[in-house]
C-alpha cells in the first residue's frame, strides 16, 4: 500500500457499499480485512473496527477510528485517550430496538409474563391481576439517542416520563421534568420504572447502587439497557431479593456472558435477556449508514458524526 488507506475490519460492510465509499473517496485505498497483518494495520489511516490496546500502538498513521458499536467503554485505554486519533461511534444505530426492548421489559414485568409463560407449559389456565404501564412513571438514565426514543415511547403509552443527564439544561420531547446527577435520590423515589440507557463512564460506573434502591417504592423495577457496570449488582440482588424493590428486567450484565450460576437466572421477578436488545438487521444497517455519512465527511474535511469525547469517555449527542 502506497496510498492513503481506508481499513475495515470486523467486514460487516457488504461489496455493494464497498463500491459507494469508494465513489465517495476516491483518494483511499478501502480495504476490507476481518484481521488485517501488522503491516496493513501500521500503515492505515482511518479504522473502522475495535482496537485493542497493542492494536492501537501499531496503527502508527492512525487519525480516524470508527467504532461499530454505540458506546465506546471498551476503545479508551489510555493510548487513546492521550493520542490525537479522532474516536467515533455508532452512536444511534440501536436506540430504536433498545427503546423496543425496554418497553418490553417493562411490560414483561408490570405484567408478569413470566407466569403466563410457566402456566403455558404447564397448560394451565392461570388468570390473575396485573398492570398496566398507563399512568406510571418511568424514569430514564441516560438521555441519549435510546433515552430520547424511549421517552417518546413512553408518553405514547400514557406514562410520566422523567429523565437524568448530566446537561439537565437541555430539555427533550416527552419528557415532563428533567434532572441532574445531584438529584438521583430525588429522581429515583419517584420512578414506578427506572430505567438505565446511559454510556458507560468513570461518573457512571456503578452509580445506580445502594444509596439508590433505598429510595425506590417497593413496587419498582429496575430495566438496563445499557452496561451492566453502571448498576451495583450486589446492591441490586440485596433490593430485589429482600422485597426493597419489586423486580429487574436486564439485557446487560456486569458479567458477560452471564455465568451459569449467576443467581440472576432463577428468580422469578427477574427477567434475563443476553445483551440482545439491538441485535437486529436494521441496527448494522444504520451503523453502515452513519459509517458511510463520516467517510463523506472525513474526505470533504467535516466534523464527523458522533465524535466521542475522550476525556468525558462518551460521544454527547
Amino acid at each position: 500500500m502506497t496510498g492513503r488507506l481506508l481499513l475495515i475490519t470486523e467486514a460487516p460492510v457488504p461489496g455493494d457499499v464497498v463500491e459507494k465509499l469508494r465513489a465517495i473517496a476516491p483518494d483511499f485505498d478501502i480495504v476490507t480485512e476481518k484481521h488485517p497483518p501488522d503491516d496493513l494495520l501500521a500503515h492505515a489511516e482511518v479504522v473502522a473496527g475495535h482496537l485493542t490496546p497493542e492494536r492501537f500502538g501499531i496503527a502508527k498513521a492512525l487519525r480516524w477510528n470508527q467504532l461499530w458499536t454505540a458506546g465506546a467503554d471498551a476503545d479508551l485505554p489510555p493510548r487513546a485517550v492521550d493520542s490525537d486519533v479522532v474516536l467515533t461511534t455508532s452512536a444511534g444505530n440501536g436506540a430504536v430496538p433498545l427503546a423496543e426492548h425496554a418497553l418490553l421489559l417493562m411490560m414483561m414485568l408490570n405484567r408478569d409474563v413470566p407466569r403466563w409463560m410457566a402456566a403455558q407449559a404447564a397448560r394451565r389456565w392461570d388468570r390473575f391481576r396485573h398492570g398496566e404501564l398507563a399512568g406510571s412513571t418511568v424514569g430514564i438514565v441516560g438521555m441519549g439517542k435510546a433515552g430520547r426514543d424511549l421517552a417518546v415511547k413512553c408518553r405514547a403509552f400514557h406514562m410520566r416520563v422523567l429523565g437524568l443527564r448530566n446537561h439537565q439544561e437541555r430539555s427533550a420531547d416527552g419528557v415532563d421534568r428533567m434532572f441532574g446527577p445531584a438529584d438521583m435520590t430525588e429522581f429515583a423515589a419517584l420512578c414506578d420504572f427506572l430505567v438505565v440507557a446511559a454510556p458507560l463512564t468513570e461518573t457512571t460506573r456503578g452509580i445506580i447502587g445502594e444509596s439508590v434502591f433505598a429510595v425506590m417504592k417497593p413496587t419498582a423495577f429496575v430495566v438496563n439497557i445499557s452496561r451492566g457496570e453502571i448498576v451495583d449488582d450486589a446492591a441490586m440482588l440485596a433490593a430485589v431479593t429482600g422485597g426493597r424493590i419489586a423486580g429487574a428486567g436486564l439485557d446487560a450484565h456486569s458479567e458477560e456472558p452471564l455465568p451459569e450460576d449467576s443467581p440472576w437466572w432463577s428468580l422469578p421477578n427477574v427477567v434475563v435477556t443476553p445483551h440482545n436488545g439491538a441485535t437486529t438487521p436494521e441496527t448494522v444497517v444504520r451503523a453502515i449508514d452513519i459509517f458511510a455519512e463520516n467517510v463523506a465527511r472525513y474526505a470533504t474535511g467535516r466534523r464527523l458524526l458522533n465524535v466521542v469525547d475522550k476525556k468525558a469517555g462518551y460521544a454527547p449527542g
